[in-house]
């Protein structure tokens, strides 16, 4: 007997094209950052890897650091990457090999493309606001852009829409008609959403992108998964549209993009193809070559750890889990 008439058949959600495989809740666990911060990291995990071509989104806060140092992340390497650094609360100083000094405030979008290589460190100045929250995400670059020059850019200003009760701050990427300036190298979106009403809301999609929708604060609930703050639920491929219900005042952040087909290796700080070009990597930054100086910062550069034993390998829609 053909098995597909046994098969029932298949009741879409409004919205969802039949190429999307299921909602996913990622919780994420909880990572120390330096000496002072824990981080709460959604991507990569063993069941979701990727977003689009987001490889890397770690929640931080909201934490009390009136009394504390609060971030103090000193100079780092990246390759093959992009980051993307927004806060909805406190202040962090920038510093990179490039020469930049930029502090970034909540409202604001720092992106660094590490390119072929970059340093940089993440410090929250000795006088800072009481509160810390926000997100440290990262972007696979393609080829040929990830053996490109290092860049960096602030942007103060982001196209802002207001859909129903739905405040949307386009951080990257495309999202309704608006184009944030940041400089991206795939098809990407990403967006703060705020919700001002109690109503459900509806955001239009692209069904060539796959998406993520991260909990930032208040509760909310999508495809009658309930969301707390520091969850990821992927929403795969497919939909044309997102309804959401949620508390006034929740904050999310939707992560998008067409799937990157290119193979990932992922170890500490580097993306990159290959074990051999991951190894290079690691070798010129304990040599202090091709990574450069991080500018007015006089902490010793962090000593990459030991590679692991065995080979590292390329995953499906991702990598070997930072180190």
């Amino acid at each position: 007997m053909d098995r597909t008439e046994s098969l029932p058949a298949q009741t879409l959600p409004p919205g969802v094209g039949p190429t999307d495989p299921g909602s996913v809740l990622l919780p994420g666990h909880d990572v120390p950052l330096g000496r002072y911060t824990t981080v709460r990291r959604l991507l990569p995990q063993r069941q979701r890897r990727m977003v689009g071509a987001w490889c890397f989104v770690d929640h931080f806060g909201p934490d009390d650091v009136a009394d504390r140092p609060g971030m103090e992340v000193p100079p780092h390497p990246h390759t093959g990457l992009q980051t993307v650094t927004w806060l909805l609360d406190g202040e962090i100083l920038h510093r990179d090999s490039l020469g930049n000094v930029q502090p970034i405030r909540p409202g604001q979008l720092n992106v660094m493309t590490s390119g072929r290589g970059i340093a940089h460190s993440e410090r929250s100045p000795l006088v800072h606001p009481p509160l810390m929250h926000g997100v440290q995400l990262w972007v696979a670059l393609p080829d040929p852009a990830r053996a490109g020059d290092p860049d960096f850019a602030h942007h103060a200003d982001l196209p802002r829409l207001r859909d129903g009760d739905l405040d949307v701050t386009l951080l990257v990427g495309d999202l309704g008609g608006e184009r944030s300036p940041a400089v991206v190298h795939t098809p990407l979106a990403g967006a703060q959403i705020e919700v001002r009403g109690p109503a459900p809301a509806t955001l239009p999609l692209r069904p060539d992108f796959e998406y993520g929708l991260l909990a930032m604060s208040g509760a909310a609930e999508c495809d009658g998964t309930a969301l707390a703050p520091g969850a990821l639920l992927y929403l795969g491929l497919g939909r044309s549209a997102l309804t959401l219900r949620a508390e006034p005042g929740t904050r999310l952040l939707l992560l998008g993009g067409t799937p990157f087909e290119e193979p990932l290796v992922m170890w500490w700080n580097f993306v990159g193809r290959s074990h051999e070009e991951v190894v290079a990597a690691r070798e010129d930054w304990m040599a202090g070559r091709r990574f450069g100086v991080v500018a007015d910062d006089a902490a010793p550069p962090l000593p990459a750890p030991a590679l692991p034993t065995t080979r590292l390998k390329a995953r499906d829609r991702g990598g070997d889990v930072r180190g």
